[in-house]
């Protein structure tokens, strides 16, 4: 979707959007090495850096973070600068809040866990359910970590079955082949 196409979803579905004051929410996308992702800040941080549609993504940000929702270049350009600096192996740690209000209790417990992976290494599914005090909750862990709405700053790409595979990832195997790349040549 262009920046026009962007603006103008905006301004039909936020009856709030004013052009000419912030919005609560800032909203926009990145295009990076893994394709474009849909960014969404909040007052408390990046609520949203998804793989998922635009319009998918606006329509959970409004239901459940806010509704004054508009481009913001000054509150959105701080993330993807980081992003930039991610993917070209400059940056280990992301300053940028992140805020999890898009997820569910569970969910949060399980990205929590996830933040807590080391770059350049990764963890198995029954790790996160170790340290969460779930043991046998596999699938649940997995739909957390597919549901993660704040992709590569929150590390889901981090965590792998325990079979060797890559397992699933929002944004494809190839993404998360690349996620996992960046970090070890990095760290090499």
């Amino acid at each position: 979707m262009a920046s026009s196409d962007l603006d103008a979803l905006l301004r039909v579905t936020s009856p709030s959007y004013r052009g000419e004051s912030p919005p609560d929410i800032a909203f926009g996308t990145y295009d990076g090495a893994v394709g474009r992702m849909v960014l969404a800040v909040s007052g408390k941080g990046l609520a949203a850096c998804s793989y998922d549609d635009e319009h998918v993504v606006f329509e959970r940000v409004s239901r459940h973070v806010g509704t004054f929702i508009g481009p913001d270049a000054r509150r959105l350009d701080p993330v993807r600068r980081e992003l930039d600096a991610y993917f070209s192996g400059r940056l280990r740690a992301f300053a940028t809040p992140v805020d999890l209000a898009l997820t569910t209790s569970f969910a949060r417990t399980v990205l929590q866990k996830t933040m807590a992976v080391p770059y350049g290494t990764t963890a198995t599914l029954d790790e996160i359910a170790e340290r969460i005090g779930r043991p046998r909750a596999l699938r649940a862990v997995g739909n957390a970590l597919n549901s993660n709405p704040v992709c590569v700053v929150v590390p889901c790409h981090r965590v792998v079955p325990g079979d060797g595979t890559l397992g699933d990832y929002a944004g494809g195997a190839a993404a998360k082949r690349h996620l996992l790349t960046v970090e070890t040549r990095a760290l090499a």
